[in-house]
Parts: structure tokens; C-alpha cells; sequence
């Protein structure tokens, strides 16, 4: 049986990591058998979330997950799909990995509200006396990541910016369509979803939260999802579980 790790539920999410969130999306869209468990990054193959465990190989980054999901089952996310739709979903994933996903990570982590409300819990399991002088390195750290992947070199209101442009081009082409490229999900769907959710988890306030949440076939996106690929879940990020 496959083994996926990751962080947990957390934030009325899946996993807090949207990339967890998009490779279990996956395995539940493969309907292969697999489990969950917490992750140890000194297990993890590339040193990040998500990795998998599948017959005794380790395998990291949910891409890389997706491809061998293909390979080694014969699955196929993309059946029936143009390679000019195929185009488009690469853009689109991509845009969510490497623009959307930043914006998201800054908002939660270098906002003060917003890290004491999540991602402070991370620490809980750090000793008391010790923690407060690894919180702050770990954010110093993500801070240098943040301005070296670039969307830390803008203020606020530039990143706000950059990010609801993402949100809006997603809203913009998902449209009335059930699905993003359609009447059925395909793989493109496991990452939109996942970064929906993430967007609009009402936990984390911001501008971006607020323009996510505020595209109302986004809301009823994640219900779908949630109500096809999550059924033994009401809800997430509070929107109602509705197929």
C-alpha cells in the first residue's frame, strides 16, 4: 500500500501544505488504496512535504508523485484532454506552485496575526524555553527564502496584487464549468483545488483570503470537489461539501 506523508490536518484543510492537499487529491482520484502518516523531513527524500512511501521506494515532490502514479499504474488524470488543454493546465499549475502558492505563504507566515492563529502550532512540540529563538530563525529563514524566490521584495500591497491576479485568472477560466477543463476532473483539478482551499481557508485574513473567497464559483468549486473526492468530509475551508 502507498504511504503519503505530509503534515496533518490542519487550518479546516486536508494537510496544511497544498502540495500535500494536491498529491492526495490524486491518490483519491487513482482510487489506488493508500494511507497517511506524519511526516520526518530526515526521511524525506528532497527534504520537503509531500513524499510517498510505495513498495519500499521513496519518492518525493507532488509532481514527481503524479508522474510515477502514471507510470508504474497506467493511470492517465488527463484522459481525453487536447495537448492545447494540456498546455493550458501546465500553465495554470504552475502559476498556483509559483506565484499563488508565495503570496499564500507570506500572508500566513510574515503577517504577525496570521502566524500566531497556524502556523505557530508548528512548534509545539519544540521545548519551551528554546522556542521562541527557533520560531524566530525559522521565520528569519523563510523570510531570506521568500526574498530569494523574489515575491519578498514587494510590500504587501505588491504581493496582493500579484496574488489575486492568479485567484482571478483561475475564477476567470474554471468559469461555469463543473471542473476546470470540464464536465469531468482531470489532473489539473487536484492542484486547483488544493490551492483554492488554501486560498480562501477563512483562518488566515488578507486581501487575497477575501478576493478568493469572494469568487463564488471558487466556493462552489471546492464543494464540488470536496463532495466527489472528500465525502466523508461537510466541509472545507468553510465551504459546504455540495456535488
Amino acid at each position: 500500500m502507498i504511504t503519503l506523508y505530509g503534515s496533518g490536518p490542519n487550518f479546516g484543510l486536508p494537510d496544511a501544505s497544498p502540495f500535500v492537499t494536491k498529491a492526495e487529491t490524486l491518490l483519491r482520484m487513482s482510487k489506488l488504496p493508500f494511507e497517511k502518516a506524519l511526516m520526518s523531513f530526515s526521511k524525506a527524500p528532497k527534504g520537503k512535504i509531500p513524499y510517498i512511501e510505495d513498495d519500499g521506494q521513496l519518492l518525493g515532490d507532488s509532481t514527481l508523485i503524479r508522474w510515477h502514479l502514471e507510470k508504474k499504474y497506467g493511470i492517465d488524470f488527463d484522459a481525453g484532454l487536447s495537448a492545447e488543454q494540456l498546455a493550458v493546465a501546465w500553465a495554470f499549475e504552475k502559476m498556483a506552485e509559483d506565484n499563488l502558492y508565495w503570496a499564500s505563504v507570506y500572508f500566513r507566515w510574515m503577517i504577525d496575526d496570521n502566524f500566531r492563529k497556524g502556523p505557530v502550532n508548528f512548534f509545539k512540540g519544540v521545548p519551551a524555553p528554546v522556542r521562541p529563538v527557533v520560531v524566530s530563525m525559522i521565520r528569519r529563514r523563510l523570510r531570506k527564502t521568500l526574498h530569494g524566490q523574489g515575491i519578498g521584495r514587494h510590500s504587501p500591497d505588491e504581493i496582493t496584487a500579484i496574488g489575486i491576479r492568479s485567484i482571478d485568472a483561475m475564477a476567470a477560466y474554471l468559469g461555469d464549468k463543473p471542473f476546470f477543463m470540464g464536465r469531468e476532473p482531470t489532473g489539473i483539478d487536484a492542484t486547483m483545488f488544493a490551492f483554492a482551499v488554501s486560498a480562501i481557508c477563512p483562518l488566515f485574513e488578507s486581501e487575497l483570503q477575501r478576493a478568493a473567497a469572494g469568487h463564488a464559483n471558487l466556493r462552489r468549486y471546492v464543494s464540488r470537489m470536496t463532495a466527489r473526492f472528500y465525502p466523508e468530509l461537510s466541509e472545507i475551508a468553510g465551504c459546504q461539501a455540495a456535488a
